[in-house]
């Protein structure tokens, strides 16, 4: 049996897997990484501290297993820029200038007046993001540096990484990126490279200098083998063979992407069952969700970020939704109810954790009605840091409509499921959206944190009408990381054919035809909500 290594870096941890060839996850770690917020929207990472935690998880793998047969190891991140100076020393992205703090967070909205210029470039690069940048994405954060530190950080600068791509030089030494992170958050394109014009443009046309030497000028396909593998050094650190192959990374959600979406349907009875694969659509969610849907031919959604080609499926093309806030928004509702405290006490007196507890809860207080239906007359939009998809627009903000003056654990709960609701809602709406384009799609493949808890995925399957299918093995962008060292390390012949050995199918949850009336009302409400909050901001906006 040959076996492969999986590091994810998440935004809050660290883990690492080691999984056989068939996908199964022998063993797995975990470890804590800091995140600095000096202030709102803005978020801050330390590479050193992430570059440790790899180390810290890697050596917990090689004391628990015997790595003889380790035969690769694949790295993915989240789309976090990282700045290093001419010596590859860490270079701070703050004005107080701590250089440990190198790390502009994926969910930092620092660069929302830098994003509004580039938007209003309509540069052609744009139409190939749902024609609209996000602040999330690397060149507003890029003219942010330069414009708001150009001394103590720009000037300096001598490499940007994305996240992933800094743990592939980590352990190389090879300033190789991968084309997932190049196309999908710096304008890249896998046809014609780099356009200096759109750099030079939005103004930062020192970006092109030396062949593009501080952005990446060898760029490779994710599973591709970097470099000579791992170098004596880095493989100290890691406690792992000096040589493993190394392959080129993934951003963490397309990694879930390929850890479900090629799996082996065979006998499921799903919708996509004989029938290609771009019947299927990954729901990777988290902190934040990811919504990737993949065509043969290029297709052009509005506020949906794409299409991508060869970026997760290689002669793939990728659009890619998402909500900038999900397990974020929940964790935000429920701790900051007045009915917390009761919550966290009465889930550790029944051994639970808070979110099993108010799904017990929710069905001991629903009555004769399904649980969805407690929600009746309370109704949420959940873009609480902004829209990502399919309205592209970070500076829209949450609502709730149907509050009463109680605030007991049966109004948290009720408030936690509408919660949900509203982000299975923002679901359909990018589905709808992508399906309105030309994707066809039936069946959801759903992993990542939340699809642990089987009542998010089953509202998602009430609300979209489609099946959700869950992942095998839970840790599915775990999976997804190992098929890439699978593939660097030459034992696969495709990134297909690991997908689909690889990749296992678990649970199967089905919608009910019985919640479709309810829910299709409720989705009239959900699009009328921030129709509302448009007109009261054009209202004040008079003032």
């Amino acid at each position: 049996m040959k076996y492969y290594m999986g590091i994810d870096v998440g935004t809050a941890s660290v883990r690492a897997a080691l999984t056989d060839q068939n996908g199964k996850v022998v063993v797995q770690a975990e470890q804590p990484i800091q995140i600095w917020k000096p202030q709102p929207d803005y978020y801050e990472q330390s590479s050193a501290d992430i570059w440790a935690a790899c180390c810290t998880v890697s050596k917990r793998i090689a004391q628990a297993a015997n790595l003889c047969y380790l035969q690769g190891i694949g790295f993915d991140a989240t789309c976090s820029l990282v700045v290093l100076d001419e010596n590859f020393e860490p270079l701070a992205v703050n004005a107080e200038g701590m250089n440990n703090r190198n790390i502009i967070m994926w969910m930092d909205h620092r660069a929302v007046d830098q994003v509004d210029r580039i938007n209003r470039t309509k540069h052609c690069v744009l139409k190939y993001m749902g024609g609209v940048m996000s602040p999330e994405m690397q060149p507003p954060k890029l003219l942010w540096l330069k414009e708001k530190l150009r001394t103590i950080c720009w000037e300096k600068a001598g490499h940007f990484f994305d996240l992933p791509d800094f743990l592939s030089w980590k352990a190389t030494g090879a300033t190789t990126r991968s084309l997932c992170t190049l196309i999908c958050k710096w304008t890249y394109s896998a046809e014609t490279g780099w356009n200096d014009c759109f750099w030079k443009q939005i103004g930062l046309g020192d970006l092109t200098v030396n062949n593009h030497s501080k952005i990446g000028n060898n760029v490779l396909s994710p599973g591709s083998r970097v470099g000579r593998g791992l170098t004596p050094v880095a493989a100290q650190a890691l406690g792992l063979p000096i040589g493993i192959a190394v392959a080129a990374s993934l951003i963490d959600a397309h990694a879930g992407g390929l850890g479900v979406i090629g799996a082996d349907v065979k006998g499921s009875n799903l919708p996509c069952e004989n029938k290609p694969i771009t019947s299927r659509f990954a729901l990777i969610c988290g902190t934040s969700s990811c919504h990737m849907g993949i065509s043969k031919d290029p297709i052009f959604v509005p506020g949906v970020w794409g299409p991508y080609h060869s970026v997760m499926v290689p002669g793939f093309w990728l659009n890619e939704g998402g909500q900038s806030a999900t397990g974020k928004l929940i964790d935000h509702v429920i701790r900051g109810h007045a009915a917390f405290a009761e919550l966290e006490s009465k889930a550790k007196a029944s051994g639970k954790n808070v979110y099993m507890y108010l799904n017990s809860h929710l069905e001991s207080i629903k009555k004769s009605y399904a649980v969805g239906m407690l929600t009746v007359d309370l109704h949420v939009w959940p873009d609480f840091h902004g829209n990502r998809s399919p309205l592209a627009d970070p500076t829209l903000k949450g609502m709730v409509t149907g509050l009463a003056l109680s605030n007991n654990l049966d109004d948290l709960a009720k408030l936690y499921l509408a919660t949900i609701q509203a982000l299975a809602l923002g679901t359909r709406h990018i589905l709808e959206t992508m399906l309105t384009a030309g994707h066809q799609i039936d069946t959801i493949f759903m992993c990542g944190g939340l699809s642990k808890n089987l009542l998010f995925a089953q509202i998602h399957a009430d609300i979209s009408g489609m099946p959700v299918v869950l992942a095998k093995e839970e840790e599915s962008v775990l999976v997804g990381a190992a098929i890439l060292g699978a593939c660097a390390s030459g034992d696969f012949s495709s990134i297909q054919e690991a997908m689909e050995k690889m990749g296992k199918i678990g649970e199967i949850i089905h919608p009910d035809p019985r919640q479709k009336r309810f829910y299709d009302n409720k989705y009239k409400v959900f699009l009328k909500l921030v129709e509302h909050q448009k007109k009261y901001r054009a209202i004040m906006q008079n003032i």
